[in-house]
């Protein structure tokens, strides 16, 4: 049994913590139940909203392989699985130099990524993260339905290969056109919403320890008003991150002060990256912006002042009470 078999739900979600991962309890579940039950997992959301990470922590928190499938238009099978060496196999030919089972042995044979997370050697399965599937062509995604189902393929020079341990294994889509119900039966779902305002600053707050409190509630307000517009791409939470390391990078160390117009215009290509988007960002639409940020900001630090008034009522009351003991 791996230390994935055994792992329980609220492991994982330490695990979570660990790696700074902000995760929901639905989140937690389902990757539990993906893991315990041995099926794929299906993640669908917006583009930058945390899916292709949720993949990169698993390997990071059970220390085994991230291997990353990226899908594109027009990808074929055997980009996915293997292909030989020609070049070393003619070699071998010419100089009389091959092995018992000819030039179609392992010793030939390039793995791609499919191939790989199935010859995976280790006492924890990797993570087979297949990234965008939706960019995929449906031959493509017919084709990884004979993977998923018994996780082995067949080389027709080579034989049959067979995972000992079955991969754990992350889909990832951005919906730009739906996916089979054939795929959909062999994963179990998961779809990542926008995270709410108090989400966000958590994860701003874990990722980007260095930017001050008040200034990290002033980014997820702004960004969090800039996706109540009509924008053709709202900014995700891998924007968010970019644009906070952004005001932390051109701030001088300690500085806490409010986040101007000036400012977002400086840096707002970490948040919007279509010219039509931009070119929204108007004086009108800057004000808002900034009013945002002024309300997250006195809301933080009136939550801050709250906490250290309660913390400081519960030291008065711990020295009282030692004090009549």
């Amino acid at each position: 049994m791996t230390v994935v078999d055994s792992v329980s739900e609220e492991e994982l979600r330490e695990r979570f913590e660990g790696a700074d991962y902000v995760a929901d309890d639905t989140l937690v579940t389902t990757v539990y139940l993906a893991l315990r039950l041995g099926k794929p997992l299906l993640i669908e959301g917006e583009p930058g909203s945390g899916k292709t990470e949720l993949g990169k922590v698993l390997a990071e928190s059970f220390e085994t392989e991230l291997i990353r499938l990226q899908c594109y238009e027009g990808l074929a099978a055997e980009n996915t699985l293997y292909e030989w060496n020609y070049t070393k196999q003619l070699l071998a030919v010419q100089s009389g130099d091959t092995v018992e089972d000819g030039v179609f042995s392992e010793e030939y044979l390039f793995e791609r990524p499919l191939l790989r997370a199935l010859t995976h050697e280790g006492d924890t399965p990797p993570v087979l993260l297949i990234d965008e599937v939706d960019r995929a062509d449906e031959e493509f995604e017919a084709f990884l339905l004979e993977v998923l189902s018994d996780f082995q393929v067949t080389i027709p020079e080579f034989g049959t290969v067979a995972a000992e341990t079955p991969p754990i294994v992350i889909i990832t889509s951005n919906r730009t056109r739906g996916l089979s119900d054939a795929l959909k039966r062999r994963c179990l779902y998961l779809h990542v919403e926008a995270p709410s305002y108090e989400t966000e600053r958590e994860i701003v707050r874990r990722k980007v320890p260095q930017l001050d409190a008040t200034v990290a509630a002033e980014v997820c307000a702004i960004v969090a008003e800039l996706r109540e517009n009509a924008f053709l791409k709202r900014p995700g939470v891998a924007e968010t991150l970019d644009w906070a390391r952004a005001v932390a990078e051109l701030r001088p160390p300690d500085d806490d002060s409010d986040i101007d117009a000036e400012e977002i215009e400086r840096t707002i290509g970490t948040l919007l990256k279509e010219v039509e988007d931009v070119q929204r960002v108007d004086s009108t639409l800057l004000e808002r912006l900034e009013r945002a940020a002024r309300e997250a900001r006195e809301a933080s630090e009136h939550g801050e002042q709250s906490e250290r008034s309660a913390d400081g009522q519960v030291e008065q009351a711990t020295s009282d009470g030692t004090g009549d003991s």
